[in-house]
């Protein structure tokens, strides 16, 4: 059994690949490397000690991508391939909307050609917007209010309406909340490019020495201590996620979406206290006001996977922030100076 991964070398396709081929899975990678790095498939390969196939392809090349599926068995897809910063979808919507709604279609479209009517879709919580209380459940409203959250949720309705049209598809929309960590052996992990949109690079890499401080927005929600709370889970019990929801469409139809969360929020300056604490490095902060559209607490009701897919994450927040240091220490530049070997990773173009 081969799956297709797409994304397969960014943060959350990278540690899915692991646990992907540690359960027995073939797999065959795709991924245009636009902000990704060929060095996490390498690592893969050697935290596995398991070799797979990897094209560097754009999914809008529907030549390129017929190629794979022509040439290789699949059996399934998780796809994780999209651009993903909230910040960036609002001055380049455009682009958003063409690379993630356009590739979809061309990878639903050869899917259909090939007969291949299982999908793990990689959506987002950001499909909630603005949720009026928590924790949230799947049946909460859906309204984005970015670019980017509009794409995921363009994306889940694309699939809704595709099983409608043919009740063979299995189909699983993953609604992710703040992942964080990394893996144990600290080879792989978050590899932000530039300056990290998310809190838990910022904060490692305020660790490590890389960037002054960190900004906090706004300490005066109605929260614990006043910062903003959310739903942190560690990218390993996340990739296992993708594992049971794998499990539920290879062995059904239907179209589900489930969020994969902790259910228990998180403040920012709770989160700082417990990677100091693993890590004996002192955070240095400053607080400014509330981002527009920051809402004070967002976490997940995570019991519709744990019943209907038996997942429940496991991981505490200690182990997240140790998880993150180790990475961010063994590789206090990410893969850059790496990134151009290939070792043992099969490519083909």
């Amino acid at each position: 059994m081969a799956i297709l991964v797409t994304g397969g070398a960014g943060y959350i396709g990278s540690h899915t690949c692991v646990e992907l081929l540690n359960a027995g899975y073939e797999i065959v990678v795709v991924d245009n490397l636009s902000n990704s790095s060929l060095e996490s498939l390498n690592r893969v390969k050697q935290i596995t000690g398991k070799n797979f196939q990897f094209y560097k392809l754009d999914l809008i090349d529907r030549d390129g991508l017929d190629m794979v599926f022509s040439q290789n068995p699949i059996d399934a897809v998780i796809h994780f391939a999209g651009l993903k910063a909230v910040g960036e979808s609002v001055n380049l919507p455009l682009s958003y909307y063409h690379n993630n709604i356009t590739g979809t279609l061309v990878l639903c479209e050869l899917m259909k050609k090939y007969d291949v009517d299982k999908l793990v879709f990689s959506s987002s919580a950001t499909v909630y917007g603005m949720p009026e209380s928590v924790p949230i459940s799947e049946n909460f409203q859906l309204t984005a209010t970015n670019p980017y959250g509009r794409t995921k949720l363009m994306v889940e309705e694309i699939l809704i309406d595709l099983y409608k049209s043919d009740t063979n598809w299995g189909i699983a929309l993953l609604r992710y909340f703040n992942p964080i960590g990394a893996h144990k052996s600290g080879l792989i992990g978050e590899d932000p490019g530039g300056i990290p949109n998310n809190l838990m690079p910022y904060i490692t890499q305020v660790a490590i020495g890389k960037l002054e401080q960190l900004n906090i927005y706004g300490n005066d929600y109605y929260t614990v201590d006043g910062t903003g709370v959310r739903d942190y889970i560690h990218v390993v019990d996340l990739a296992i996620g993708h594992l049971r929801a794998l499990e539920k469409v290879m062995a059904t139809t239907g179209v589900d979406a489930y969020n994969l969360g902790t259910g228990r929020g998180c403040s920012v300056l709770e989160l700082i206290a417990a990677f100091e604490q693993v890590s004996g490095r002192k955070i240095s902060y400053t607080v400014s006001e509330r981002r527009p559209g920051d809402v004070g607490e967002c976490y997940a009701d995570p019991s519709k996977a744990s019943m209907e897919l038996g997942w429940t994450a496991v991981k505490g927040i200690e182990e997240m922030c140790e998880d993150s240091w180790r990475w961010q220490s063994n590789n206090p530049n990410g893969y850059t100076e790496v990134e151009n070997r290939l070792a043992g990773v099969s490519a083909a173009e």
